[in-house]
């Protein structure tokens, strides 16, 4: 890709050129700034959203002081998620029934810009942005998303980052530490001159973990260090345009002892916490080095151009238990290391094979927007250029696990000599969007279209120097034009009615045979009521897919020789309804109590039959439900606080889903039961700039299963105590 990398970087090194010197007023910069790189903003109010919006802004998150992304948007409804390593290092968040695996069928960003690390040419991957580190975060889902694919579905996340303080000095510290070995230190620090602003920030958080490996002990947690630069700089009160230009870098990397091996259910249910001797090697290391930089331009006050260039590359190596005895990981492997721990010397050595999942992706591009208010049109017009690609570059180590159940390498596997191939996209993306109000009337239209190619090269698994063509070389391209419109009825000052249409759409990735994209239409109607303390939303919504997706990972619980298939589901039906309700009882007085809840109902199903490999799809007979979507979700908090003090707790509820899809009641050995999740938070304010607080993950301590991947289960993350102290200046 050296050609197309040296023309991402002439346009940006463009934006540098366009720009004028000297220096403009801090505040309406930084403003502009917000604009570009929010969903939401004053040009975008999150009330008027003709469909569903949803805002966790800083006060909300500096409540409980999450570092789990699942955490934050448990309070959205209409958000599915699905528990994993229970430090939401790798969560899976889906939306309207799309499916949750590695938050693949839905639009990740930070700051305005994907953040998946590869997005189109291999969704489902291992890269979250740092929650812990974010001040917002925006959700909108139904026809409101076209503009910023490429799956328009389910819905789009975007987080926005530190912003550069709008004051000259400002900045903060935060540090905790918990139980099973957690540690928080979470600094930042900027402020902005009369030409320059700048911020930085360095995020660490680390734990123990809460699984114990049988026989050998050892650590079962992580450590995550994120790094975080920005510097802008503004043009000149006197210059012919006002300009804002703005650099971010961003480095993290992790190193963190999971494992795709859970447990039998009678081991689930007597030691729900631990981890088989055949799981020790088990680790995963990452690195993730981004740079973005931004361009507006405002040529008057109703016309404005905002750019961005951006570069990500990622890079990580799970290495974890992929066979034991030669048997992929599955009900028999899972049995045979269960089997072993119960009595190792009175079995022989198991032989262990450790798959190095090494890969490397790069995701990079440009993409610029023009606003234009024309009367009562509000016109934005967009484009995108975008490449990305993951690189698979993976071998295979065998180990004897003996009696003293300590694994000792045996045979040390060729770099390549397991999947070797290069999967790549490129995609062009145009967008036109015209708000239009008509008195109390707003509709909003637009069209999206999609220029997309994949390919797929396997140079196989004994050509490890890549020599010559490729064994495999298959590419695929398709476009797509996607409609939309949605609009916002005003009732009265406090009650909008919405309603909207548009059509879905996710790329197909190489590993389609079929190279077919994932189409639906989706429909959603309701109500907004806002007043004094009281924030509400009543949705309904329904998706009509001609073709769903499923994308085959270890995570699915897919063997080796399928990963990175992608299967094609045909026709689903999905419909339910979403409910938020938040007020503030005793606003105005000394001790005030919010409260809120979040309720969810979905219905999924397939609409024909079909056989694949994937684990959770298995043989599909028509009205057979989604797997893993449950079909009540109910979030509820509630809490008192003071000037000095505030206490809140928050429970999640989420009703029996099955693992595998099916019809009526749900087996035994395909069933995760209800469950309810609640959270503590205590604060106490010494003075305006600081703080303590105490966290309790799980309050109640309970014990509930979150997966049943590769025929074994997982538990979710026990009780957790977290005492911080937070300062501000």
């Amino acid at each position: 890709m050296t050609q197309h990398s040296l023309r991402i970087s002439l346009l940006a090194t463009a934006l540098f050129s366009a720009f004028s010197a000297s220096a403009a007023d801090s505040d309406s910069d930084a403003n502009a700034t917000m604009e570009q790189i929010s969903i939401f903003g004053s040009a975008n109010p999150v009330n008027n959203i003709p469909g569903s919006a949803h805002v966790i802004g800083e006060v909300e998150i500096e409540n409980f002081k999450y570092t789990d992304i699942m955490r934050t948007l448990a309070s959205v409804p209409g958000v599915y998620l699905q528990e994993e390593d229970g430090y939401g290092l790798r969560p899976n968040i889906g939306m309207r029934g799309t499916g949750q695996n590695r938050s693949e069928k839905i639009t990740i960003m930070e700051d305005g810009v994907l953040a998946a690390p590869a997005p189109y040419a291999s969704p489902a991957a291992y890269y979250f942005p740092t929650s812990g580190r974010m001040q917002t975060v925006e959700i909108m889902k139904g026809g409101s998303t076209l503009k910023y694919g490429p799956r328009t579905t389910g819905g789009i996340i975007n987080m926005l980052s530190r912003q550069i303080p709008v004051e000259e000095l400002a900045g903060g510290i935060d540090v905790a530490a918990g139980q099973d070995g957690f540690a928080k230190v979470h600094a930042h620090a900027g402020g902005q001159g009369e030409r320059v602003g700048a911020v930085a920030e360095i995020y660490r958080y680390q734990a123990d973990g809460f699984r114990d490996i049988n026989g050998v002990g050892g650590d079962t947690g992580f450590v995550k260090n994120d790094a975080l630069a920005k510097i802008s700089i503004d043009s000149s009160d006197d210059a012919t345009y006002q300009q804002r230009v703005e650099l971010k870098l961003k480095y993290s990397d992790e190193v963190s002892n999971e494992t795709y091996m859970g447990l039998t259910e009678e081991d689930y249910n007597a030691s729900p916490y631990m981890r088989y001797s055949a799981s020790q090697k088990d680790e995963m290391t990452t690195e993730h080095k981004q740079v973005q930089l931004n361009h507006i331009i405002d040529f008057n006050d109703t016309l404005s151009l905002a750019t961005t260039a951006y570069y990500n590359n990622f890079a990580r190596n799970w290495y974890k238990t992929s066979k034991i005895d030669g048997e992929s990981l599955g009900i028999e492997s899972i049995k045979k290391a269960a089997d072993f721990d119960q009595d190792p010397t009175s079995i022989s050595p198991l032989k262990v094979q450790v798959k190095a999942n090494n890969r490397d992706y790069l995701s990079q591009g440009i993409q610029t927007e023009l606003n234009w208010l024309v009367g009562d049109h509000d016109l934005a017009f967009g484009a995108r250029y975008h490449e990305d690609e993951m690189d698979r570059f993976q071998w295979v180590d065998t180990y004897e696990l003996g009696a003293n159940q300590v694994m000792s390498l045996t045979d040390s596997g060729t770099p390549g000599t397991d999947s070797n191939r290069i999967d790549s996209a490129e995609a062009f993306a145009f967008y036109v969007q015209d708000k239009m109000t008509f008195g109390d009337l707003a509709v909003t239209a637009g069209l999206r279209y999609e220029n997309v190619t994949t390919q797929r090269r396997d140079w196989g698994k004994t050509n490890v120097g890549r020599e010559g063509a490729p064994d495999k070389d298959i590419s695929n391209s398709f476009d797509v034009v996607l409609p939309s419109v949605a609009a916002t009825y005003q009732i009265t000052d406090n009650l909008i009615v919405l309603a909207g249409v548009q059509q879905g759409f996710a790329p197909s990735a190489p590993g389609n045979d079929d190279g077919k994209e994932e189409k639906s239409w989706n429909y959603e109607a309701g109500v907004r009521y806002n007043t004094g303390g009281l924030n509400s939303e009543a949705i309904a919504f329904y998706s009509d897919y001609s073709n769903m997706h499923g994308n085959c990972t270890a995570a699915q619980g897919c063997d080796d020789d399928n990963i990175g298939n992608q299967y094609n589901a045909g026709e689903v039906e999905v419909s339910g309804v979403e409910l938020s309700l938040g007020y503030e009882f005793n606003q105005t007085g000394e001790i005030s109590f919010p409260v809120k809840m979040a309720y969810t109902y979905t219905n999924a199903e397939f609409q024909n039959a079909f056989s694949s490999d994937f684990e959770s799809w298995g043989n599909v007979e028509k009205g057979d439900e989604l797997p893993y979507l449950p079909d009540n979700q109910v979030f509820l908090s509630a809490g008192v606080q003071a000037e000095s003090w505030q206490v809140t707790i928050a429970g999640r509820y989420t009703s029996d889903m099955r693992t595998v899809a099916g019809q009526a009641s749900i087996p035994a050995d395909e069933l995760i039961a209800n469950k309810t999740v609640v959270d503590l938070s205590a604060r106490y304010f010494i003075n305006d700039a600081s703080e303590v607080y105490l966290t309790v993950d799980n309050l109640l301590d309970e014990t509930y299963m979150t997966t049943r991947i590769h025929g074994s289960i997982f538990a979710g993350k026990p009780q957790s105590a977290t005492l911080g102290y937070q300062y501000k200046f």
